[in-house]
């Protein structure tokens, strides 16, 4: 995956410092880190018959999550679409949720029946111990609350009383790993990470939390409904900026996928820990100025920017805390504006699931224009999932280097003619993605 080197005017600075996997530069990934890092699955990319062109594995190899006790399925048709902190109570709301197409809970309230989840076909990665669970949550977004630092933490959370000893020290480094002291033995442990790993502290700080410490992580960074951060110290930070980010610079699914990318930059290379994407779902804010609602469009879109940019899994955040429906169940009490377009998304991946874990063919396709993309190779057959990095899009021309005679547009009912090795199609606003598989090409040697 990569920017490409022609976005519109707005997009232009935030393209050209992305953290990214660029085929054409030759550099390798920036893989993660966790307990196992010794034992990490890694790989050298596979010595291709076309110059440029090589296979790179998922973050964490296809058969990463059978490494834990209970955990997740590895079977390619299986990708992970979860929901945050979710109470599963009845055979209702689980039958609410699989009907639109989740398999996962990421934390659920405690009086949650994990037995009714793991009995429903579902998965559950709680903050408590259950044996019917596919892993064990640690801290969530410990890197604001608590900072990074490794005194003493007192047990509490936000709201209970001080958190650090002695007062006012930083101890989120002990927090997460007296968590891990507490995990259940061989459990997938999972961390999520807020604005403090992706904007605030700096590199050396935010690394401390990647360290032996989580197996699966995520940062949640709401673009679109965020009152906050377009703010030079946040979002502007992502580009060393010293003023704040404009709308179309800032409200742009793309920089979902740079959060992506962020995280993974974070982490050691030579080990991997696979990173799940965080997208809001409905209002995550209290009304205030700037807080919005994320839209249908917006959500499929960042979803996408998320899987372009290498998510092993992406996470709903369900919870409004403004506009006309307060609800910790979003998809299930507030989704008649998005709960369709979410439906279908989820279906959608579902069956691209063996495609997204399959390898990135790096180097087999260029673009020029204003999209991002990932270039993926399964069972012969090489796709390019794409997605405008910029507010205003445009058009974008793909050039392939494994040959093909057309690219079929997934699931938008036309074809697109190959001439010369080459497509263009058109990108129509800044949510707009478009899936491809190309046919009548080769997979370039491999």
């Amino acid at each position: 995956m990569k920017r490409s080197t022609a976005v519109a005017a707005g997009g232009v600075a935030l393209a050209s410092l992305i953290v990214v996997v660029a085929a054409a530069s030759g550099v390798p990934p920036f893989p993660g880190s966790g307990p196992a890092s010794s034992t990490a699955w890694t790989s050298a990319p596979t010595q291709p018959s076309y110059e440029g062109v090589s296979l790179r594995q998922v973050d964490g190899g296809p058969d990463y999550y059978a490494r834990f006790k209970n955990g997740l399925p590895t079977d390619p048709s299986f990708f992970p679409i979860a929901v945050w902190f979710e109470s599963v109570l009845d055979t209702g709301n689980v039958s609410l949720d699989k009907g639109i197409g989740l398999n996962t809970y990421v934390e659920l309230t405690a009086n949650s029946d994990l037995d009714l989840v793991r009995a429903s076909g579902m998965y559950a990665i709680p903050t408590f111990e259950s044996a019917a669970a596919s892993g064990f949550a640690l801290s969530d977004e410990v890197d604001m609350w608590a900072g990074p630092g490794s005194t003493t933490w007192t047990g509490k959370y936000p709201g209970e009383g001080q958190l650090c000893s002695p007062d006012g020290s930083r101890c989120g480094y002990t927090v997460q790993q007296d968590r891990r002291a507490v995990a259940p033995p061989g459990a997938m442990l999972y961390a999520n990470y807020g604005k403090g790993v992706t904007f605030w502290l700096s590199d050396e700080e935010s690394q401390g939390f990647f360290k032996g410490t989580q197996d699966l992580v995520s940062a949640d960074n709401y673009w679109f409904t965020d009152p906050n951060i377009c703010a030079k110290g946040e979002g502007g930070a992502i580009i060393g900026y010293t003023r704040d980010l404009t709308e179309d610079e800032c409200r742009l699914a793309a920089n979902y996928g740079w959060t992506v990318d962020r995280v993974r930059k974070l982490q050691d290379p030579g080990s991997v820990t696979p990173i799940w994407g965080f997208v809001e779902a409905g209002h995550p804010f209290k009304d205030s100025a700037g807080a919005t609602t994320i839209t249908g469009p917006e959500i499929r879109a960042a979803v996408w920017s998320s899987l372009i940019h290498g998510a092993r899994g992406i996470i709903y955040f369900n919870h409004n805390f403004g506009s006309e429906c307060l609800s910790q169940h979003v998809l299930r009490d507030c989704g008649a504006n998005v709960r369709p377009i979410v439906g279908t998304l989820n279906r959608q991946i579902k069956n691209l699931a063996p495609v997204l874990n399959a390898p990135f063919l790096d180097g087999a396709a260029t673009v020029t224009g204003p999209a991002d993309y990932a270039t993926k190779l399964h069972d012969g057959k090489v796709y390019i999932f794409a997605g405008a990095n910029s507010a205003v899009g445009g058009e974008a021309a793909f050039t392939l280097r494994c040959g093909g005679s057309s690219a079929v547009v997934i699931d938008e009912n036309r074809t697109i003619p190959v001439v010369n090795g080459s497509f263009k199609d058109t990108f129509a606003d800044g949510n707009a993605v478009h899936l491809y598989r190309i046919e009548g090409g080769s997979s370039c040697g491999l």
